[in-house]
């Protein structure tokens, strides 16, 4: 077992299956201590199960350490219950793995309001729970502390379809861009005590990745023998959350890092590529597709001069 994160204390939301499985067994592998929450849902937000005790007999038969939770990410008493109980139970948190998820895929004309509000109520608003739960402890230490530094690492999880789009994933796509801005912000809200704030965009065959159409189905168990490597295994982002999670990555904070295959990529965003100015004029409507087509979007038009 390395000891990367010895002494840490890890939360990871949706941790029964998938991803958050893996990133759970990976931080116990590196000696963290993990909740391991996860309603046991189904992957519509259906149901409720125990999901999570399997990960933990997992982490237990490896000498490892963890508890099971059930809280829903969605709702802000169960959100504090399980931040309340790491606290409790082990006396700090250290870090926030937000991994929940589910998905209710269709074209937007055929999307209900009920489907989209779901999903954000997990992706959007769960995220976003979870991190304030955390932030407000970890800020009420700072300051019980002179207002020093204390050790808080979350990692968010987005995805190719709020980085890129997909089709019939308005209600995920949106959310999972949302989490982008989200890290973001706390990246800056936090850095003045210490905290680290990233987001991870994962990829991988999973129960959530199966709904879609013309996917892989998922093998289960959902782990590979560490000499295969598989770039369909869902845990092959994990390394980059330990890393991030741990001491060594105290410089990285309000990144995204697209983990997929054998390809681990920084991302950059909504950064201006091309800038053109009115000569502090108003822009006229009508002389803007010329400006546009050859200035901002470089292209062609035959036929065209500026300034006609």
């Amino acid at each position: 077992m390395s000891a990367l994160l010895e002494g840490k204390v890890a939360l990871v939301t949706g941790a029964g299956h998938g991803i958050g499985r893996a990133h759970a067994l990976e931080l116990s592998r590196h000696g963290a201590t993990v909740v391991v929450n996860d309603l046991g849902s189904s992957v519509n937000g259906e149901g409720r199960g125990r999901d999570a005790d399997e990960v933990v007999g997992i982490i237990a038969a490896r000498g490892g350490k963890a508890i099971a939770d059930y809280g829903d990410v969605g709702d802000e008493d169960q959100v504090e219950a399980m931040v309340a109980r790491a606290f409790d139970e082990f006396g700090h948190l250290d870090i926030v793995v937000n991994n929940a998820g589910i998905v209710r895929d269709r074209a937007v004309w055929n999307m209900s309001a009920q489907d989209f509000d779901l999903v954000m109520r997990v992706h959007v608003r769960g995220t976003w729970l979870v991190c304030r739960a955390a932030a407000k402890r970890w800020r009420a230490l700072a300051k019980s502390d002179g207002g020093g530094p204390v050790y808080g690492r979350i990692v968010n999880t987005t995805s190719g379809a709020g980085l890129l789009g997909h089709f019939g994933q308005s209600n995920y796509g949106a959310a999972k861009a949302a989490i982008v801005g989200l890290t973001q912000t706390l990246s800056l809200e936090l850095a003045g005590i210490g905290v680290t704030v990233n987001a991870i965009s994962p990829g991988g065959a999973t129960r959530l990745s199966g709904t879609i159409s013309g996917a892989d189905a998922v093998p289960e168990p959902d782990e590979r023998p560490e000499d295969e490597f598989d770039p369909k295994d869902p845990s092959l982002a994990s390394p980059v959350v330990a890393w991030l999670a741990s001491p060594e990555a105290g410089h990285v904070s309000g990144q995204v890092i697209r983990a997929m295959g054998e390809e681990i990529s920084l991302m950059q965003g909504w950064t201006k590529r091309t800038t053109v100015r009115s000569g502090g004029k108003r822009w006229d409507a009508t002389r803007l597709g010329a400006v546009m087509a050859t200035d901002v979007f470089q292209t062609r038009v035959p036929g065209l001069r500026l300034g006609s």
